[in-house]
């Protein structure tokens, strides 16, 4: 991690002085992590996509204001903080439950008996779909500063002093943030899960046909299931996650999810910019500082 560091440290200086390969090298190296990161914030792929352009735009354009101060990463991470703290909220967000109400939801889904649906060949998929699909919107409880505090401190395992760096708060605060976020997502988990706590009577696959009739979960369009080897593997996963002790289950949970990717429009988005950023640098037009 540190010697990545290192190196891209050295590739901001490169960039800033008009190398184009350096600059290339540092959108590829944060694009995905920074995409990751808004998913879990924002919940939909489409929603992350948008937030992860606004990101990156920022990123380059203030390349020059990077001091050394702190570990590059780190800065990614305080402009990608910032600008996710910022950005309107989408349906995902706008449409999230409190906990309370969450917690009702998975009872009543177990309670009813919606018309069963047809087997399909990828059913597995279909289990994995709602397994991250509810998880991810446990987070959408949180309100924006405590779910950032647990996504950094739970999730992506920064340390404290990082994450406090990254939110521009004190340690103090920042312990305090993570504290109530976890306690709030390991109730939730602890109290309803299957996953988290095997007595529990919610199950995934028994949220399937819920999930399809109310139209949260599209079989013919997956939005967090991944390939069929993750699917595969979870089982054993999940032996893992429920040895742990209880107050780790809920992160461990989280870090199990299988990384998700832009879609083809980003990839393409993200060629054109890199290929765009690096005319501009040929041409000596780009201000590195022009937010």
């Amino acid at each position: 991690m540190e010697k990545l560091n290192t190196l891209l440290e050295d590739d901001v200086d490169q960039a800033v002085q008009g190398n184009q390969q350096a600059l290339t090298r540092i959108v590829n190296s944060v694009s995905q992590d920074v995409f990751q990161m808004a998913m879990r914030f924002l919940w939909h792929p489409q929603d992350a996509e948008d937030a992860t352009q606004e990101i990156l735009i920022k990123i380059i354009t203030n390349l020059s204001r990077f001091r050394g101060e702190s570990r590059f990463q780190t800065w990614v991470y305080r402009i990608a903080s910032n600008t996710l703290m910022t950005v309107k909220a989408k349906k995902a967000e706008l449409q999230a439950l409190s906990f309370d109400a969450f917690s009702e939801d998975l009872a009543r889904d177990l309670s009813v008996s919606p018309e069963a649906i047809d087997p399909l060949p990828f059913d597995a998929r279909l289990q994995d779909e709602v397994r991250i699909g509810c998880t991810l919107a446990m987070l959408l409880c949180l309100d924006r500063k405590h779910r950032l505090a647990y996504i950094l401190g739970e999730i992506m395992e920064l340390e404290h002093e990082e994450a406090s760096d990254v939110l521009s708060i004190s340690k103090v605060a920042y312990r305090k943030q993570l504290s109530r976020a976890r306690s709030a997502i390991q109730n939730l988990m602890t109290s309803r899960c299957g996953l988290v706590e095997p007595r529990n009577p919610c199950r995934c696959n028994h949220r399937v046909s819920c999930a399809v009739e109310r139209g949260h979960v599209d079989p013919e369009n997956l939005i967090f299931a991944s390939a069929g080897e993750q699917t595969a593997t979870f089982p054993e996963v999940l032996e893992t996650i429920r040895a742990l002790d209880a107050s780790r289950r809920a992160a461990a949970l989280y870090q199990s999810h299988p990384d998700l990717f832009a879609g083809v429009n980003f990839s393409a988005w993200l060629r054109k910019l890199v290929s765009t950023t690096e005319q501009m640098v040929a041409a000596n037009n780009l201000r590195f500082d022009d937010v």
